[in-house]
C-alpha cells in the first residue's frame, strides 16, 4: 500500500513538473529573423481564412495559434510592434515570422529584406 502511495505522489509531481515546463516554454521570448510580405499577396486568403492586407499589423508563424497576439522587437533598434498571427509560414528555416509590410515598416526598414527580432506572446 505504501509503495502504491509513493508511486502516485511521484507521478503527480512529474505531471505538474512537465505541465509547468510546457507553460514556461510557450511564454518564453524567442529570437529569430523576420521578413515581410510582398504586395502581390494583398487580397489573397491567409491560412486562417482572413483576407491579407499589407496595411494591417499581422504576421505568419508556423506553429502559433491563429489569433495569437505577439510583441515583436527589432533587436537592432529596440522598436516594438504588436501583431496578430493569421497565417502560416515562413517556409524558410532561418526565419520565424513573415510580417505585413505595415508592421515591418513600424520597426524596421523595408529596404532590408530581414531583421533580427525577439518575439513573445502578449495577452
Amino acid at each position: 500500500m505504501m509503495k502504491r502511495l509513493i508511486l502516485v505522489i511521484i507521478m503527480m509531481i512529474s505531471t505538474l513538473g512537465v505541465y509547468s515546463f510546457k507553460m514556461n516554454a510557450i511564454d518564453a521570448k524567442k529570437t529569430s529573423y523576420a521578413s515581410y510580405y510582398h504586395d502581390k499577396f494583398n487580397g489573397r486568403k491567409t491560412a486562417s481564412g482572413e483576407i491579407f492586407d499589407n496595411a494591417k499589423f499581422t504576421a505568419a508563424n508556423r506553429t502559433l495559434p491563429f489569433g495569437t497576439n505577439i510583441k515583436v522587437t527589432n533587436l537592432n533598434n529596440g522598436k516594438e510592434v504588436i501583431v496578430k498571427i493569421n497565417d502560416r509560414g515562413p517556409y524558410h528555416s532561418s526565419r520565424a515570422l513573415d510580417m505585413s509590410k505595415a508592421a515591418f515598416d513600424e520597426i524596421g526598414d523595408t529596404g532590408r529584406g530581414t531583421i533580427p527580432v525577439e518575439y513573445e506572446i502578449v495577452d
